[in-house]
Formats: structure tokens, C-alpha cells, sequence
């Protein structure tokens, strides 16, 4: 089944307790369309209710917790309801940046929630390192195989994941690895969406509530291009540069020589001006980029997947 036909399932099942008429009708979108701000927040409370109830009902689970909007919520929620019996473990790896994960820890400081460090080596596996579009579901099952092993120390059946409605548009094969391991995704059990879970980060207080989305360093290299550690150096640190410029949400997409930067369309005239487009340039020189590019289409989530789905195309 495809990812939109699982995910308007998933959607529909969800709001048979509270819609009268079939869900995903016409009128039912329409209504959708014309719903006051306060109807929304109503159905933002009841997803929040249901996952109160889930959380209750597992009676403790282990957390991938990562320091984003979505984990972070799940971890704060969880610590409410489960207090102790709620786990978080942060993972660190070549893959990810040394300043996300300070980020990590110091957020759930702020939380007051214990975090649990641990170490992943997926570039030691070599059919993530060479990154074939399965590339995540080697490093989930990694992941998560070292988070079941916390939970058995733990007596935790469960452990859980920040997967929400919204990934199921995208393509995602470590989803394959949680469904293989029992791995549970409350968030989309709930029926929250990425802008739910910001509206109930805002109005707990959590910082992470207008975070820019992130991914692992690996998803900026093309499928079939063996993932090096130099490579991914070379990535973040263009990346921290162009944060450093105060471009919030940018990704930098390595093409071998060429490196392809992508920003909000907002944003795109702002670092072909002048005085950016010098300073980026001569910074990715130095980073050995040949030549360096600005993608006019902006950035959008997952635009590596694009060549998966040119062979359907028509």
C-alpha cells in the first residue's frame, strides 16, 4: 500500500469517533477548509487526549530522542504521564552533528529529562555505506536494535519513535525497520501532524517548538555515492556556515565538485546577493567545492528521493 493511501486511511480511522458523516467526504473537506481557529484547537486537544491514552496504556517506553520538535515533545509528554518509566536515549554517530546533539542535551536539561547517550557506527555497515536508496533501514535497525536492548534492562516493553502523520507522504525505509521490530510511533497512533505537534510544543513551552526540521548528513548525498567521513565533515561545516549567516532552514546537497544549496524560497535572493554570494563561495572553496550552486526550488524535505520516483513518471 502507498504512503498516501496509508496515510488517508490512517486519517480516516482516527476520526470515525468524532465525525458524523464519512470521513474525507467532500463535505468533510470543505468543512475542514472553513473550521474556525477554535475547532482546530479543539481537534489539536483531542489528539493530545489520544496520546495521553496510548502513553498510559504502555505503561512505559523507550524514546529515540533526538532533540527535535517531535521527539522532544513525545519525551516531554511521556515524562508527564510515565515519569521514569519514560526513557530517552540520544545516539551519536559520524552522521550526525556534534552540535545537534550538545543542542539535544541541553534542551532536555531545560526539561529536566535524563537523557541516555549511546554510540551508533552505521558507516562500519557497509550496505548503509553504500548508500543505497534502503540506507536508513540499516541504520534504524541499529538504532532501534540498541534501543530494545535498553529497554529489556529497563523491564520496558516498548520503545518508540518521533514518526508523525506527515512522514507517510515521504519515503522512508526506516519506518520498514520499526514495523519489523515492534517499534511504535505514538505520535502517528495519535494523528498528530508536524504543525500539530508544533501548536502543543508551543503551548507546553518547549523551545523546540519553531525548530527547523533536520535529517542525518547522510541525506545529503546522492543515492550510489559511497558515504565518507570527509564528506560528511565537509557537509556540516558548510551547513554551520550558512546557519552562522542566519539561514535557518538550509540544506547543502553534495554532487561530488558541486555543492547545491538549498534555502526557504524566501530566502533565495538574500544569498545571491553580493555580499552573501561572495562570502559563501569563498567558504565552500575552501571546503574543496569546485563549484557551487544555488537551487531555485528552495528547499523541500526528502529532495533526494526525487530520482526514486523519475521512472513513474510519464
Amino acid at each position: 500500500m502507498g504512503g498516501g493511501v496509508r496515510k488517508a486511511a490512517l486519517r480516516a480511522q482516527i476520526s470515525l469517533d468524532n465525525q458524523k458523516q464519512p470521513p474525507y467526504s467532500s463535505a468533510h473537506r470543505k468543512q475542514n477548509l472553513i473550521q474556525s481557529e477554535k475547532d482546530i484547537m479543539e481537534t489539536v486537544d483531542l489528539k493530545l487526549e489520544r496520546l495521553h491514552s496510548l502513553l498510559t496504556d504502555m505503561g512505559g517506553l523507550v524514546i529515540g530522542y533526538s532533540g527535535g520538535v517531535d521527539s522532544t515533545m513525545l519525551a516531554a509528554v511521556a515524562k508527564k504521564i510515565l515519569g521514569d518509566r519514560a526513557v530517552c536515549v540520544l545516539a551519536s554517530s559520524e552522521t550526525y552533528p556534534a552540535s545537534e546533539v550538545q543542542e539535544a542535551l541541553e534542551t532536555a536539561a531545560i526539561l529536566g529529562i535524563s537523557v541516555i547517550q549511546i554510540d551508533t557506527d552505521e558507516l562500519r555497515n557497509e550496505a548503509f555505506a553504500a548508500n543505497t536508496p534502503d540506507r536508513c533501514f540499516f541504520c534504524k535497525t541499529e538504532l532501534f536494535g540498541k534501543l530494545i536492548a535498553i529497554g529489556q534492562d529497563h523491564g520496558i516493553q516498548w520503545v518508540a519513535d518521533g514518526a508523525n502523520l506527515d512522514d507517510l507522504d515521504d519515503y522512508r525505509p526506516g519506518s520498514r525497520a520499526a514495523s519489523q521490530l515492534g517499534v511504535r510511533s505514538p505520535l502517528r497512533e495519535a494523528g498528530m501532524t508536524k504543525n500539530d505537534i508544533r501548536e502543543i510544543s508551543h503551548r507546553m513551552g518547549l523551545p523546540t517548538w519553531d525548530k527547523p526540521s533536520f535529517a542525518c548528513l547522510s541525506s545529503r548525498i546522492p543515492y550510489g555515492t559511497r558515504i565518507e567521513p570527509d564528506v560528511l565533515r565537509r557537509l556540516d561545516a558548510a551547513e554551520r556556515f550558512m546557519k552562522e549567516l542566519g539561514f535557518r532552514q538550509v540544506r547543502v546537497r553534495h554532487h561530488g565538485e558541486i555543492a547545491r544549496i538549498e534555502v526557504e524560497p524566501g530566502e533565495i535572493t538574500r544569498v545571491a546577493s553580493p555580499e552573501v554570494r561572495k562570502q559563501v563561495t569563498e567558504k565552500f572553496k575552501e571546503l574543496k567545492y569546485l563549484y557551487v550552486t544555488l537551487d531555485l526550488g528552495g528547499y523541500r524535505m526528502g529532495s533526494m528521493n526525487a530520482v526514486l520516483n523519475r521512472g513513474n513518471k510519464a
